[in-house]
């Protein structure tokens, strides 16, 4: 039995190798060195390679999750978060974390290693300055259709 949250951190449908950062990686926001790309059907997955790097994303997910609930108006873990306000915290949230870091490119895997090398933990990073920046990320706007002019 899945719950909507194991969903949200498990990356799509629950998988357990499923990558939990998938959707800034599909978005190309981001990237990762322990992301492999597979295709089944129609739709792209992405899964994470490394257990332990796996396990490190999970922990920031769930942080960013808990430090910007007020901020975006998140609601309570174990509750669905809508796709428009789940790439906000994802992409926003790497995107801030790069930032903070001062990293060249917003490489999940290695901004959570030095975040915990620079830091000691994730629980210390300064969350007030990521979560603000990361409330402020819009993604693309959607194209609205052309208006037909009348001859």
């Amino acid at each position: 039995m899945t719950d909507s949250n194991s969903r949200e951190t498990n990356g799509c449908c629950g998988a357990p190798g499923s990558c939990v950062f998938s959707k800034p990686l599909q978005a190309r926001v981001a990237v990762c060195e322990c992301a492999e790309r597979h295709t089944r059907g129609e739709r792209d997955f992405i899964d994470c390679v490394s257990p332990v790097a796996r396990t490190h994303c999970t922990t920031l997910a769930g942080l960013l999750h808990e430090r910007a609930r007020f901020a975006l108006h998140l609601p309570r873990a174990g509750q669905p978060v809508i796709h428009a306000l789940a790439m906000r915290l994802q992409c926003g949230g790497v995107l801030a974390l790069q930032h903070a870091l001062g990293a060249p490119q917003p490489d999940v895997h290695r901004l959570v290693g030095a975040a915990q090398q620079r830091y000691g933990s994730l629980t210390d990073l300064p969350w007030d300055a990521i979560v603000r920046e990361l409330a402020q990320w819009q993604g693309r706007r959607a194209r609205r259709p052309r208006r037909q002019v009348a001859p």
